[in-house]
């Protein structure tokens, strides 16, 4: 396993329009950053200045920040090229050899050429990666390092590194916006910026997973965010709504491009437009709006991964089509009393929901789609709806990343303050939200009517894009909640709703109303006042530490990988196919270039059979079958890992073996319960009884190398079955 070692040193007649619906949720509200007459002063365009500097220079610390670390945990600037490929963890090593397989190639064109035409990546089979993977990113800079001129001054790792570490920058800056827009101080912006660089832990891994997909993908989705908190501002002009718009279609589609998981993301901010429809909280044409920005991107990105048929057969898709579709139909869902409109939204619900997984079974039937099976297997196994022993859902129940969200992450967010004002704004705008629900479903008549003449102004009003962000908020939060690596998603849009809490207008006119001393001043004070009071002690409280972090020097220390790639690279030859691990495997095609039998990118059906077949080398298997097995996917050399044939990370049930023999019906290795149907296996472990050079192992296997943690054995020519013998259980191999 690889260790780091310490080194030294409206348009419809029934529904209001955007003005409208601004002024009724919120008539007070003015234009942010403008004088009282509208007009712009020196002392508004410094300001405003001043803010933009800050961001962007909160941005850029933050980006040298984790560019520090990850040079400090590492000494990436000193260890071999080896050394720094396998620093690549898992899949990022995949992802990034195809950076690194542009830019060997010899020209832009053949580069790809071998990404659309790839044999490489899975033996025996020809596939599009840019169909399969979202791997744009690789290819967009792989191209721009071989035009730009910096080959002299820069290395193409650093070049790759160094633009993924920028990103965060964006990332900190989108996420300052936002809370800039929603308070009207980019003192809010401020507060932002240092709570999500204070909680990296808790709202980037970037630092050692550096091309993992959500690292590209995370800041483009908080530009969207930012763009759809700008687009339901109030008195926004038309032509300014039409910029914004095309703003959130680029960000949307560069985050729905460089992430495969992207459908599911979307579908979660689909419900969140649905609901704030259904709480006549946006209008109509803010809403098909939204709507058509996320599947013109899905259809975008359909199109440049030719025309992948995961995104037609999404759950997004599907339910952005039915929600169109049921709205277009139903006219008078916004009329009536209390009872009528709850009865009305409760059957658009249900008919919605219900067109929705008709449309998607006709297209998954149709497509002939089954690619995202594991997806909605490992959700079911999670809630106990599903089959506790297959193996592609066991797979990710076992991996804490998949568990619930841990309670240690609410301390160290209460470390920083952040849980604080984050949970006292969360339950006040919640509060709000209810009551401005409850008022718009009983008082029908506003649909569609300014609140001029109507009598008095209502006491308690919330802006959309206030209460876009709470829902935002709300409904990632409960997903984070459920699968901790989804917290990647809320925590960082968690910094900018508490800084908004802590700066915004709202909050703070409503407490000080409810003691009768609301003025200006006090506003005001209150508001420039607390975040400069919780800047000052965060600092107070941080730095030394952060000082600390950036002084602590490790270095890579792999000597047993580094020595198994280096014997596969100048051993083997380049045509030869290994079987293993997919997480080995990933470095292996990245160090050295060899042909994979199978690998981490899970996204495949045919893919997760043929890994769930050749991890029969660490289950109870005879030689003939696992000999078998790996012929089949025309491996001519596999790798065993003791750190996974004697696994102890996880406990017993959770182990890969124990998986395994689940699956396989076998009873699970030590002590323990099982299930009366599980039998004893008829064979012992491979990866075991390998070892012990058994004339039935030596003629189907020879072991060519062997250090204190690799096992590679290569496989020999078997001898033809006659007709009666027993296939191995292996999958069909398909040309894609």
């Amino acid at each position: 396993m690889t260790a780091l070692r310490q080194r030294k040193g409206s348009k419809g007649s029934k529904e209001p329009g955007p003005e409208v619906l601004n002024q009724r949720f919120n008539p007070s509200a003015e234009p942010l950053e403008r004088s009282s007459d509208g007009v712009w002063t020196w002392r508004t365009v410094l300001w405003v200045a001043i803010g933009w500097i800050v961001g962007i220079s909160l941005g850029m610390l933050c980006c040298i920040y984790v560019a520090t670390l990850h040079e400090n945990d590492l000494w990436f600037s000193n260890i071999k090229e080896v050394e720094r490929e396998i620093s690549f963890r898992t899949e990022c090593g995949l992802y990034y050899s195809y950076y690194k397989q542009m830019l060997r190639a010899p020209s832009i064109q053949q580069g790809l050429s071998e990404l659309i035409s790839d044999n490489a990546t899975e033996s025996k089979r020809t596939i599009n990666l840019l169909r399969r993977m979202n791997i744009y990113q690789e290819v967009f800079l792989g191209v721009l390092y071989r035009i730009l001129p910096i080959q002299a001054y820069l290395e193409p790792v650093y070049f790759y590194i160094y633009t993924v570490f920028s990103l965060q920058a964006v990332y900190v800056i989108a996420l300052f916006i936002t809370s800039w827009l929603l308070s009207g101080s980019w003192l809010a912006g401020a507060l932002t910026g240092v709570w999500y660089i204070l909680n990296r832990v808790d709202t980037t891994r970037v630092e050692f997973t550096v091309s993992l997909r959500e690292n590209w993908s995370l800041p483009f989705f908080a530009l969207q965010i930012a763009a759809i908190t700008c687009y339901l501002r109030p008195h926004l002009k038309p032509i300014q709504q039409k910029v914004v718009l095309w703003l959130m279609f680029l960000a949307t589609l560069c985050f729905c491009l460089t992430w495969q998981f992207n459908q599911f993301i979307l579908l979660v901010q689909a419900l969140i437009i649905f609901t704030l429809d259904c709480l006549d909280l946006i209008s109509t044409e803010q809403v098909t709006c939204l709507y058509l920005v996320q599947v013109s991107s899905l259809l975008s990105v359909w199109l440049l991964q030719f025309c992948n048929s995961m995104i037609l057969g999404s759950l997004a898709l599907s339910f952005i089509v039915a929600a169109l579709f049921v709205k277009h139909f139903q006219r008078g869902l916004k009329t009536g009393g209390l009872a009528a409109r709850l009865g009305k939204l409760l059957l658009h619900t249900v008919l919605v929901l219900a067109l929705t997984f008709t449309i998607n079974y006709l297209a998954k039937q149709a497509l002939q789609l089954r690619s995202d099976e594991h997806i909605f297997k490992f959700i079911k196994s999670k809630f106990g709806l599903g089959p506790t022993r297959d193996f592609d859902a066991s797979l990710y129940l076992c991996e804490e990343a998949f568990g619930l969200l841990p309670l240690d992450t609410f301390d160290r967010l209460a470390g920083t303050l952040l849980a604080y004002p984050y949970l006292v704004t969360l339950i006040v705008l919640l509060v709000m939200l209810a009551l401005v629900t409850l008022a718009n479903l009983c008082d029908s008549s506003a649909v569609g009517r300014p609140q001029k003449g109507r009598g008095e102004a209502r006491p308690i009003c919330m802006r959309a894009d206030v209460a876009y962000n709470l829902l935002h908020t709300v409904f990632f939060g409960l997903l984070a909640l459920g699968t901790m690596r989804m917290k990647y998603l809320w925590t960082g849009h968690m910094c900018a709703f508490a800084a908004y809490g802590v700066c915004g207008k709202e909050l703070w006119s409503l407490c000080l109303n409810m003691i009768h001393c609301n003025t200006k001043t006090k506003l005001r004070l209150i508001r420039y006042t607390l975040p400069l009071v919780i800047l000052c002690f965060l600092y107070h409280k941080f730095w030394p530490k952060l000082m600390t972090e950036l002084s602590e020097l490790r270095e890579f220390y792999d000597p047993d990988t580094v020595e198994l790639m280096t014997w596969i690279s100048s051993k083997t030859p380049k045509k030869a196919v290994f079987a293993g691990s997919m997480q080995l495997l990933a470095g292996i095609k990245l160090c050295t270039g060899r042909v994979l039998t199978n690998h981490p990118h899970y996204e495949d059906r045919a893919l997760r059979e043929r890994t769930r077949q050749v991890y029969q080398i660490y289950a109870h298997q005879s030689p003939e079958e696992v000999h078998g097995i790996l012929r089949t996917a025309g491996a001519d050399f596999v790798v065993m890992e003791d750190s996974i044939c004697y696994e102890r990370r996880h406990g017993r049930g959770c182990r890969l073996r124990d998986l395994l023999d689940l699956a396989n019906g076998h009873i699970m290795d030590g002590p323990g319960d099982n299930d009366p149907d599980l039998v004893h296996a008829s064979h012992p472990r491979f990866c075991e009884s390998v070892k012990t050079d058994g004339p039935a192992y030596t003629a189907l296997f020879t072991r060519v190398f062997q250090n204190k943690t690799f096992h590679v054995y290569k496989l020999r020519r078997g001898k033809k079955r006659a007709k009666g013998d027993r296939e191995p259980v292996a999958m069909e191999d398909k040309t894609h």
